[in-house]
């Protein structure tokens, strides 16, 4: 039934009763290229496992160095490289793949008393909530119940959200977008009987977000300062972005997938009214390249040769690819689901994805971190990865 829907609706898209017969082919090719991409992703990050250094998790490659890049565990991109082991896991079953992903675990599990920094969801839950999802062990649930804990010792109630970053000579009181993805661990614990001050947590911060973030336009500045005395706004600005006034790629990422899984955990149509708005901004910008592969920044200098950004493109069509399951509207469900699809075929072709057993056992390539900061440009990132991987998984569940 699935699949006859998907055709119905890319058929009104398209207008063409031929263009029936060629989605059918095409899920049939996308099968094909889903199970190629996580059988690729097991040999390749059985390549990745052999060169981590003992206590760290690895974040990128020096392809001039041959130098894997990997960092202590409370980085913020530590719980993407057993969050991706897992999605490998599920698909390919592979026992070897599970053993490597449960030891990932055991590495950053002391994170679960952390709360330097705001990014425990994406520490704790892209890894022990996968592991928990696919085996049910209790050890794992206890640990995502404690982190998320942590996680709401950063709750500020003057501002009612949840301070990202640490007062610097930058910033007072710092909100970025990216907290966003934070909040689904909040809600989680909260819906399986935890403490549902949590959620209540998760649901105040996204409506604060909600208020303060963006522009008309459905585009969000990255980072929003407050001033916890009054719980005023002291500047919009950016510190990953081309500029206060643009549209950070991966932030406008985040956004979408941040809003799409708030409307999920609390069916609050105020949040799909949200994601569906940043979705249109994305996606008929016109600056979003043929392949939907964003620039860096939707406003970056030197377009059309400005870097692109893989993992914005992966977070982006995991994101439409559920925020597809809430759309009624055959010809909008269609949009956002071809869109990914589009996304996912360029991740997996050559131009994006790495050649077996290259790359430091990473699978995509060109991905940009923050081009203002010198850091991380034109490389492969942890969490591209992790999103692409969840991309496939998804379309394979909703879609074929």
């Amino acid at each position: 039934m699935k699949r006859i829907n998907l055709i119905a609706g890319l058929l009104l898209l398209a207008g063409s009763a031929s263009f029936a017969q060629k989605t059918e082919t095409q899920l049939q090719n996308m099968g094909q290229l889903i199970d190629e991409q996580f059988n690729f992703a097991a040999a390749q990050y059985k390549v990745l496992d052999k060169n981590i250094p003992a206590g760290l998790t690895p974040q990128s490659y020096d392809a001039k160095k041959n130098k894997l890049i990997a960092y202590d565990i409370k980085w913020w991109c530590s719980g993407f490289y057993s969050g991706s082991l897992w999605y490998i896991y599920e698909q390919t079953r592979d026992a070897e793949v599970k053993k490597t992903a449960e030891k990932a675990l055991k590495v950053i599990e002391p994170n679960q008393d952390y709360s330097g920094n705001h990014d425990l969801g994406f520490m704790m839950f892209c890894s022990f909530g996968n592991g928990y999802r696919l085996t049910k062990d209790p050890a794992y649930k206890a640990v995502i119940e404690r982190s998320a804990a942590s996680l709401a010792k950063r709750y500020r109630p003057s501002i009612e959200s949840i301070q990202s970053w640490d007062k610097s000579k930058y910033w007072k009181c710092p909100v970025i977008i990216d907290n966003m993805m934070n909040l689904e661990m909040l809600n989680w614990v909260s819906d399986n009987g935890g403490d549902a001050h949590y959620k209540e947590i998760a649901v105040k911060h996204a409506n604060t977000t909600l208020k303060n973030h963006f522009r008309p336009d459905f585009s969000s500045y990255h980072v929003v300062d407050y001033d916890l005395a009054t719980g005023k706004v002291n500047r919009k600005a950016t510190w990953q972005g081309a500029a206060s006034s643009s549209a950070w790629a991966r932030g406008q990422a985040w956004a979408l997938y941040g809003y799409t899984m708030m409307y999920r955990d609390t069916k609050n149509q105020k949040y799909l009214k949200q994601a569906k708005g940043i979705a249109h901004f994305i996606l008929n910008h016109p600056n979003l390249p043929a392949d939907k592969i964003p620039f860096w920044d939707f406003d970056a200098p030197k377009i059309p040769y400005a870097e692109r950004d893989a993992s914005a493109g992966a977070i982006t069509a995991s994101a439409l690819l559920e925020l597809a399951q809430y759309t009624a509207a055959a010809k909008e469900k269609a949009e956002f689901i071809s869109s990914a699809e589009t996304m996912i075929r360029s991740l997996a072709s050559p131009a994006y994805r790495a050649k077996s057993g290259e790359n430091g056992g990473f699978l995509l390539l060109h991905s940009t971190g923050a081009l203002p900061l010198n850091s991380e440009i034109d490389v492969p990132l942890v969490y591209a990865d992790y999103y692409f991987l969840e991309a496939l998984g998804r379309y394979k569940k909703w879609y074929l």
